[in-house]
């Protein structure tokens, strides 16, 4: 074996033990990470974790990811004219859907990624920008779909307090969980600005 070939298997193994220290104390270090499926992809995992691609989008993939969701969920509310509750029950059930698959697709992508938080991995924003139109159920046009968005994005940037906190939690939990709750800090705002607009 020459000497290049060591290093290389050296490296591998020292990564992936420094790996399994960080997962043993419960997270992810800031930067890279060793890949534990190196070179491999889970294709359910990725096409859920950057919503069908949309997290490929370049610059702004959390942008990307949101306004993608906020398409479909525009598409639904204004082509189908569901009733109320019914949008109210899709808009749960994407929610649901989002957050369950989302947190293991996440920790999926990252681990073989070898990041702690992807920027393409963006079913975090879709979620978080769902919640958020929950408050335009009963006024679906475009000044409050517009107005979702922009909230979302403000919150999911900013991360107010203690949004940022839980990008702590480990794996795909803490991805997606920190996007879940500025969606609920845009979804207040946005009821309460629904009095005026």
């Amino acid at each position: 074996m020459t000497s290049k070939a060591q290093a290389k298997l050296d490296a591998k193994a020292s990564a992936l033990e420094a790996a399994r220290v960080m997962a043993a104390k419960g997270g992810w270090p800031e930067g890279a990470t060793c890949s534990f499926r190196a070179g491999r992809k889970t294709f359910w995992a990725w096409a859920v974790a950057t919503f069908f691609g949309s997290g490929l989008g370049k610059p702004g993939p959390g942008t990307w990811g949101s306004v993608a969701a906020t398409l479909i969920w525009t598409a639904t509310a204004l082509f189908l004219h569901p009733s109320p509750q019914s949008l109210l029950g899709l808009t749960l059930a994407g929610i649901a859907l989002s957050i369950t698959l989302g947190v293991p697709a996440a920790t999926i992508v990252a681990r073989e990624s070898c990041r702690k938080d992807p920027g393409f991995v963006v079913i975090d924003e879709v979620a978080g920008v769902w919640i958020t139109l929950l408050g335009a159920i009963y006024h679906p046009d475009w000044k409050h779909i517009l107005l979702a968005l922009l909230l979302f994005r403000v919150f999911d940037i900013t991360k107010p307090f203690p949004v940022r906190q839980l990008e702590k939690l480990p794996e795909g939990s803490g991805i997606v969980f920190d996007d879940v709750a500025a969606g609920l800090y845009a979804w207040a705002v946005l009821l309460l600005l629904n009095r005026w607009i």
